[in-house]
């Protein structure tokens, strides 16, 4: 083993000192905001952004799905207010979808990534495979904790430009 000035200093090393790393969440990265621009317009092409899709899907999820009982009055909440709840899902996952495409924002992109993912995964208990978005749920965790727009990324060239940058931004 090789010892470095960085670790001899006990210098937490970052994503950028490890390109095998950087570019292996910069591919997952990519992917997840894929997925999150794909989904936006799978689902505005289905209605589901509109008031009655909207509502519909949540109310299947009410009926259908094994969520906690307190999950499931939040669903009734956003079911009854799906004027506001259907623009304001597909505002997040066109927004998240761009964000880690472009590398920009990522860590606080990717975290609410994992909250919303994590939401979506709880309202689905029991009408799909668990695993089905379980995966990116996961995803978006390690993307957050890895600094993944370390690489690729808008956030890479701002790390470059601004390397006094809060650590939670870049």
């Amino acid at each position: 083993m090789t010892t470095t000035a960085s670790s001899v200093r006990g210098d937490v090393p970052t994503v950028a000192h490890q390109p095998q790393a950087a570019n292996g969440l910069a591919i997952v990265r990519l992917t997840v905001g894929a997925m999150f621009v794909w989904v936006f317009f799978e689902n505005l092409g289905k209605g589901l952004y509109t008031t009655a899709g909207y509502a519909g899907l949540i109310n299947y999820y009410l009926k259908a799905s094994h969520a906690p009982a307190a999950w499931k009055a939040v669903m009734g909440l956003a079911a009854n207010h799906a004027a506001m709840a259907a623009p304001m899902q597909g505002l997040t996952e066109i927004s998240l979808g761009i964000l880690l495409v472009l590398g920009l924002l990522t860590r606080p992109a990717a975290f609410v990534a994992f909250l919303f993912l994590g939401s979506l995964w709880i309202s689905e208990w029991g009408t799909s495979w668990i695993w089905e978005l379980l995966v990116p749920v996961l995803a978006s965790l390690g993307l957050a904790i890895g600094r993944a727009g370390q690489r690729w990324g808008v956030d890479a060239w701002l790390a470059q430009r601004w390397p006094s940058a809060p650590w939670w931004l870049i």
